[in-house]
């Protein structure tokens, strides 16, 4: 701060014509003198001194560069708001005199411990430490950093707690043994510490002693570089620690205006003993004897010593970090009264445009200045304070490196900083130093990321970093690790016992996630794959079989038109209108064919044409057997006498037209069947949960049903006029053929109804091909295979008197 002050009043651009004065006052890490202290300032009670002749009485107090510690900042700053009166601290960070309605005078060049707490979050994250201990000292500075911990940490969704502990002010054996028992049985392998550096000396102590190793230690910036727990005999334990530091600045002249320091520049009526008392411990010398009754020490001091020959961490300029806060904090006011003073009258922010004056200067008039205030140091740094009064933020990572000699060493591997883009953060990994066999960063974590294809499933009782990894169910997955987000309430009760209520919030991430519809889960649960897709395929030994039996039955329909044809003068052939014999067969070769249409994928075509090619070739098929029975049974009557008129209204024509009108009407069922709702390709995902069957939707159930009723219809009528038919005095009496043909018929599509309706995806289609191949073959043997034999095997009874033997008997 000397050095600051003697180099702005050497300035001739900074406050020109104003020369700037200082008291040093030594609060001895006690509340109550510091405060007194910053009330004898602004009170006017500190004693008058003569500078010179013309700088007589009680000095201007422009503001207060302090306290070094967050307790006594917020007591001082909470008088010294209601005056206005600027305070710059350099040390103290509790995120509490951000508050600018409690302290709207306070100012520091020392982040925050709300962006210290984040920045320490980014180096958990940076490396998987999810799951953490905290230690904080029992002040506002560790309270409130543990509050700030405590939301920002668990609430982001980065990690949990396994433990918080307060640090008791005195060395109490009995609860640092406590505290430290829980470090031990805890899986938590990163201490994180807020707290200064008395508070560490006594837990390390108890550490050392029960010998307590495996720990990533993490510190804020309280500690991080006190020397005093930087000895070797601490280094087992300490040895890699992880902190995070006051920015480093150079400060050029420093080291040279220190070397100057003699007690003779200081032996002022002012009386300032700061000088002597360096002096005096730099040189293991003494100015004055002893009180009596006190042992004397050392030899006088001559002020003949000399600074240059000796070195002291006094005179170590090398790690300047909240030195250098002192100097920019000297610097923002001194900016801030240049700025004051530059105002022109008239064009002031005051009343009327005024401007300050420094013979009444009021400190609310730098006040405002300062808010605004915006410099550069000599080492680079912008210096400017945001609207809480808080710097821009930056922080040095440290980490303490044993050297082979035993003694430790603090190095820089990174910095972290805000930006627009938010907290950034900067580290030299290959540069860090674990104190761990590995020689690689630990695993702190309560239950290790759940791998893909599983999920987290929160442990009753414990805290919600512990989870156990339960595997997905079928058609769900998870293919990431991941975390999750909690809410914390934090509750203080009091102002040392903190409570923390949490709520589990589960978002997707952490669910398995159902697959698309047309998609399932993996063995593994990791990915989603393509369900399998299932019909009555060619490729597969059903769909071949069925194939395979559709064309024999079209080969032996084709066969047997053949041997009608090269027959076709024969009796069997020509008996009972030959022409619907032919047109049977053509019509069972269209039925065979048409149980094609209902193997492979299903097509909106072929949904459309295999139903509609089914029933009018059955219904083709059925009216020629109708016809052909009512003709048998119209022949017989023709034969007796006065019956010859019964084949008057039944003849060639007739019969054509009737199986023209027969089939018409099942054309026009089939057509209004698809104009209404036509039949088309359905994903079904019902019969299994992983496969795709694919089939095709009546559209209609009332169409499909009176698709089937005629055909069924037309049959029944077949069998009713065949068994009337089947006594005739023939030989070869073909009622007899068409009955029991059509009672095949029947048979097989009664059995169909019950069978297809319990019949899932592609077996459906089967069950309907082969009632087709069923009912086509039953009538292609019932009907003509007596018929073949006679032609091929008993030619001798192909004959128009065998065929009517039973008649000329």
């Amino acid at each position: 701060m000397a050095f600051a002050i003697d180099e702005i009043n050497r300035n001739a651009n900074l406050l020109p014509n104003v020369t700037l004065g200082y008291s040093l006052y030594d609060n001895c890490a006690n509340l109550g003198i510091g405060f007194s202290a910053a009330l004898y300032l602004v009170s006017g009670q500190e004693e008058q001194f003569i500078l010179d002749e013309t700088c007589v009485g009680t000095p201007p107090v422009l503001g207060i560069v302090g306290d070094s510690s967050s307790t006594p900042s917020i007591a001082i700053s909470t008088v010294l708001g209601l005056y206005r009166v600027p305070m710059v601290s350099y040390f103290a960070t509790c995120s509490c005199l951000s508050d600018r309605q409690k302290f709207p005078s306070f100012f520091r060049t020392i982040p925050s411990d709300t962006f210290q707490v984040r920045a320490m979050i980014q180096i958990l994250k940076r490396f998987g430490w999810t799951w953490a201990g905290l230690l904080i000292s029992d002040d506002d500075y560790g309270l409130y950093a543990a509050r700030s911990f405590q939301s920002d940490f668990i609430q982001s969704g980065e990690g949990c707690l396994a433990y918080l502990e307060v640090l008791p002010r005195d060395s109490d054996k009995a609860e640092l043994r406590r505290i430290v028992d829980v470090m031990k049985k805890s899986t938590a392998r990163v201490v994180i510490v807020f707290a200064h550096q008395s508070y560490m000396i006594n837990i390390m102590e108890e550490v050392v002693r029960q010998n307590v190793t495996g720990l990533q230690w993490m510190t804020s910036e309280a500690w991080t570089a006190a020397t005093e727990l930087q000895t070797p005999h601490l280094m087992p334990y300490l040895a890699g620690t992880l902190g995070i530091a006051i920015r480093r600045g150079e400060i050029p002249g420093l080291r040279k205006f220190l070397r100057q320091i003699h007690p003779e520049h200081h032996n002022n009526s002012y009386r300032n003993t700061m000088v002597n008392q360096f002096w005096e411990y730099t040189f293991q010398c003494r100015f004055a004897p002893p009180p009596l009754g006190v042992d004397a020490w050392g030899a006088l001091c001559t002020g003949q010593e000399d600074l240059e020959n000796v070195e002291t961490e006094f005179l170590d300029i090398s790690n300047l970090r909240p030195e250098y806060n002192v100097y920019k904090a000297v610097y923002a006011l001194a900016y801030a009264l240049d700025d004051m003073l530059r105002c022109e009258p008239g064009r002031g922010p005051f009343s009327g445009h005024s401007c300050g004056n420094l013979k009444r200067l009021e400190p609310w008039q730098l006040l405002y200045y300062l808010e605004k205030v915006n410099f550069t140091t000599s080492f680079g740094d912008q210096v400017s304070f945001d609207e809480n009064g808080d710097p821009l933020p930056i922080y040095d990572i440290m980490n303490l490196l044993p050297l082979p000699d035993g003694r430790p060493r603090l190095q820089n591997v990174g910095e972290v900083k805000r930006t627009a883009k938010g907290e950034e953060l900067t580290i030299d990994e290959d540069k860090i130093f674990w104190n761990f066999e590995s020689k690689k960063p630990p695993r702190s974590v309560c239950s290790e990321s759940c791998p893909p294809g599983t999920r987290m499933a929160r442990k009753k009782g414990e805290p919600v970093c512990c989870f156990d990894c339960i595997p997905c169910s079928e058609g769900k997955i998870s293919n990431e690790t991941g975390w999750y987000s909690v809410l914390n309430i934090a509750v203080c009760r009091y102002m040392i016992n903190m409570y923390l209520e949490t709520v589990l919030i589960f978002i997707d991430s952490l669910e398995c996630s159902s697959c698309p519809e047309d998609f399932w889960s993996s063995p593994q649960r990791d990915r989603c794959v393509p369900k399998k897709t299932e019909f009555l395929s060619y490729n597969e030994p059903l769909g071949i079989c069925l194939t395979a039996t559709s064309l024999l039955g079209t080969c032996i329909c084709a066969v047997v038109l053949s041997i009608f044809i090269y027959h076709r003068g024969t009796p069997i052939v020509r008996a009972n209108n030959s022409e619907l014999s032919f047109q049977i067969l053509l019509s069972l070769k269209l039925c065979f064919l048409c149980s094609l249409l209902f193997i492979g994928r299903p097509r909106r075509w072929t949904c459309q044409l295999r139903h509609a090619a089914f029933g009018i070739s059955f219904v083709l098929c059925v009216s020629c057997i109708l016809v052909k029975t009512i003709v048998v049974l119209a022949v017989f009557k023709a034969s007796k006498p006065g019956g010859g008129a019964s084949l008057k209204w039944f003849g060639i024509l007739q019969q054509r037209g009737t199986v023209m009108a027969l089939t018409s009407i099942q054309a026009a069922i089939c057509t209004t069947w698809l104009v209404s709702a036509s039949p088309t390709p359905h994903k079904n995902t019902q019969y299994h949960n992983d496969k795709i069957v694919y089939e095709c939707a009546v559209g209609s159930t009332v169409g499909f049903a009176v698709l089937l009723g005629y055909i069924g219809s037309l049959a029944i009528l077949s069998v009713l006029i065949a068994f009337i038919a089947r006594n005739l005095p023939d030989t070869f009496n073909e009622a007899k053929l068409i009955t029991f043909s059509m009672l095949i018929f029947c048979a097989v599509w009664v059995a169909f109804v019950p069978a297809y309706i319990s019949s899932p995806g592609k077996y459906a289609d089967a069950v309907e091909v082969f009632a087709i191949l069923a009912s086509s073959f039953g009538l292609l043997v019932a009907l003509f295979g007596p018929k073949c034999y006679i032609i091929l095997l008993k030619p001798e009874r192909n004959t128009k008197k065998a065929i009517m033997g039973r008649g000329t008997e």
